[in-house]
């Protein structure tokens, strides 16, 4: 990829997306077909990759993708950085490895977040979701919300209710290769979130309906005992760089919490065989 798009000699890239907000700004004029196709083509081959192993990069493809049809000069720029990054980090990859199983109990967990109202052109929020199994992630996903929320509790309700559906998805699964799991347990780092599913005189105060449909079904299976939600600190959601790009020392954190390792050792010792 990086060589197709003549990058192998731009800088060296530490983070798949910049902090800076202007990448979000739409583009006031009017691209024309040349740099549309290309700025296309970077796209495709990045969200393959964020798709199938590279979840440290899938905020960075999904933020990018919504400006497929008329990208600005930065955002162009942006999605260089992108492809560049993983390259510079090629040997990023998700390992499973036999000695990790025989040291860790079957253990499934799911981390969900969100980010209020991080669009400025509609106010819409992200989200993301993190499904880890023997401490390893096997699903992922950073996406825009449809629906414009009024406070972060009902972005992070919202998240919370999309990620513990797909649970169920997952649980039907096991159940067909005979994986027996105790719980299904949910990470969130927004307390008020916790306590409008789990504390009964606690009631959201809403008039959006698609929310209260949200809050209503999660409180159901919450209480139910279906789902088990556990409250962890911002600083240890693996969740987190789904929603909002990071500097380079939290990325790097966050590269640990997905779980990703280094193989280029691997790789180099199979080349030379």
């Amino acid at each position: 990829m990086a060589k197709s798009f003549n990058l192998l000699d731009t800088p060296i890239r530490k983070t798949p997306l910049t902090t800076n907000k202007g990448i979000l700004t739409p583009n006031p004029g009017q691209a024309n077909a040349q740099d549309i196709h290309a700025y296309q083509t970077r796209i495709g081959s990045a969200i393959y990759a964020t798709t199938i192993t590279r979840a440290d990069s899938a905020l960075g493809s999904n933020t990018l993708a919504g400006f497929m049809l008329n990208p600005s000069p930065t955002q162009a720029r942006a999605i260089d950085q992108l492809v560049k990054y993983l390259y510079d980090t090629r040997f990023l990859a998700i390992e499973y490895s036999s000695a990790q199983f025989d040291s860790i109990e079957p253990e499934f967990r799911c981390s969900t977040d969100a980010a209020f109202g991080d669009i400025p052109d509609t106010r819409k929020s992200t989200e993301g979701y993190l499904f880890k199994l023997f401490g390893s992630p096997i699903d992922w996903k950073s996406t825009k919300q449809k629906l414009v929320t009024k406070s972060s509790t009902e972005a992070e309700l919202v998240a919370l209710s999309h990620a513990s559906t797909e649970i169920y998805w997952w649980r039907r699964f096991f159940t067909q290769i005979n994986l027996e799991l105790e719980d299904y347990q949910v990470e969130c780092d927004n307390q008020q979130t916790i306590r409008l599913l789990t504390t009964p005189a606690i009631k959201l105060a809403t008039k959006v309906k698609h929310i209260d449909i949200h809050h209503h079904w999660l409180r159901q299976e919450v209480q139910d005992q279906r789902l088990f939600l556990k409250w962890i600190p911002t600083n240890s959601m693996s969740a987190d760089g789904f929603t909002k790009p990071l500097p380079i020392q939290k990325h790097n954190a966050f590269i640990k919490q997905l779980g990703l390792v280094d193989i280029q050792h691997l790789i180099q010792s199979t080349d030379s065989n």
